[in-house]
């Protein structure tokens, strides 16, 4: 069986605007989401699980690479979404949560990785060594990011020909490279400008690949990189977006023309205009990966319903917005190296940032607890369509013209959808 992906490249190659998107989320309303705009426009969908998400110790979200495959298929049934158009990526597969350890254990590590990946069934594989370890110089070179990556290469390929024992039809992975990665997630900073890849630096990146799967013997898997991770100007923060332009991007994109077989990979380009969007892939970024604004339309819309539930003035509120508050600030963990500020901006960063890193507390108990509740008190008592259109206008307008229920659930998926919208724009879904 051929790999979906590289049918969707090799069409991109044909017509210089076909793509994909990414959705990198472990949330199942945003998933579900994905899936039902996959199902509705006969489109193939991408979802995608970082290293950090989702490894053999669990990752945050408590999954192994089968626990999220598991997770994925269970939804896309519910939904009725073909399994032959979904396709699982992995994305900085790599020691990137290992980056304290020395070479010789983060590296193993990552190994283990990259096989559980594989033999979970994920097809799309981003190999990410950019990063230093202990005891590493101060810059790693283009050769030893290669190097690293060619031994990753190569477990990924053993646990494809395992995988396809029992798996006979499987399709062969498909690979992504570059050592140019913005951090996931979005800048930890505030940024004047964006660094753009320079054609140099793609052109020695690819060269340097190249050599090192050659000399380890991969070079029918070389022939199946599909694209290659660069800085294409586009970025975010708190309240920044850098937004893509042409005009500082072309001669890195015009130095794309001399390599045929791949494309570029876009990271962080969340909260990019669709507009924007359309003219990445026009220019040759046709994988586009968006994780953070998914989960803060997610976001958005919850804290819409609990604005509804205020103004409905309900004797059991469910106080969802404190409730998350109070669970972020008893484990800052996951914002306090992304957040700065005062305790007032601190505050106000925790609910709205664009980074939206409270995306990583509604597995939390007592976040679920209070969700619940909101749900419920949405769901069971009768809203107004006039208060719809007021808190979650473009939602509720979705819903309006589909003749669908305004359900709690509906709407948040609602929500997510006019964010998957402009993705689907910009592969050419929609005109």
């Amino acid at each position: 069986m051929k790999n979906p992906m590289l049918e969707i490249m090799e069409q991109h190659h044909r017509d210089g605007r076909s793509g994909i998107y990414s959705a990198c989320s472990a949330n199942s309303y945003v998933l579900e989401a994905a899936l039902e705009m996959g199902k509705a426009t006969n489109t193939a969908v991408l979802i995608e699980a970082t290293a950090n998400q989702c490894n053999q110790f669990g990752g945050y979200t408590g999954m192994k690479p089968q626990d999220f495959a598991d997770f994925v298929f269970q939804i896309a049934d519910r939904v009725g979404f073909p399994k032959d158009m979904l396709i699982l990526g992995g994305d900085h597969l790599g020691p990137l949560t290992w980056q304290s350890e020395p070479e010789s254990e983060a590296m193993e590590k990552s190994m283990e990785l990259l096989r559980q990946y594989v033999l979970a069934g994920f097809t799309k594989i981003h190999i990410d060594t950019s990063m230093r370890l202990k005891g590493d110089p101060e810059k790693l070179t283009d050769a030893l990011i290669a190097k690293r990556a060619a031994v990753l290469a190569t477990v990924a390929e053993a646990a494809f020909a395992e995988r396809q024992k029992t798996h006979p039809n499987a399709p062969a992975p498909v690979y992504v490279i570059g050592s140019e990665v913005p951090i996931p997630g979005g800048a930890q900073v505030e940024e004047e400008s964006i660094h753009v890849t320079s054609p140099a630096e793609f052109a020695a990146t690819c060269e340097a690949f190249h050599a090192a799967f050659r000399e380890a013997g991969l070079d029918d898997a070389f022939k199946r990189v599909v694209g290659v991770v660069v800085q294409p100007g586009v970025e975010f923060g708190d309240e920044q977006i850098f937004a893509y332009s042409r005009e500082a991007a072309k001669d890195l994109t015009d130095r794309l023309k001399d390599f045929a077989a791949i494309v570029f990979e876009g990271h962080s380009t969340d909260y990019q205009t669709r507009a924007q969007l359309r003219e990445m892939v026009e220019d040759g970024i046709a994988i586009l990966k968006v994780g953070p604004a998914l989960t803060f339309y997610f976001r958005e819309a919850l804290f819409a319903l609990a604005a509804i539930e205020a103004e409905l003035g309900l004797p059991n509120p469910s106080d969802f917005k404190n409730v998350l508050e109070r669970v972020m600030c008893q484990n800052p963990d996951n914002w306090k190296k992304h957040y700065h500020g005062s305790e007032e901006e601190l505050a106000y960063k925790r609910k709205y940032s664009f980074l939206d890193r409270s995306r990583y507390y509604f597995a939390d108990e007592a976040v679920q607890a209070s969700l619940k509740k909101l749900l419920e008190n949405i769901n069971s008592n009768p809203i107004p369509k006039t208060t719809l259109s007021q808190y979650l206008p473009t939602a509720y307008t979705r819903l309006h013209r589909a003749g669908a229920a305004y359900s709690a659930e509906n709407l948040i998926k609602a929500r997510v959808k006019d964010c998957i919208e402009d993705y689907l724009y910009a592969i050419r879904v929609y005109p």
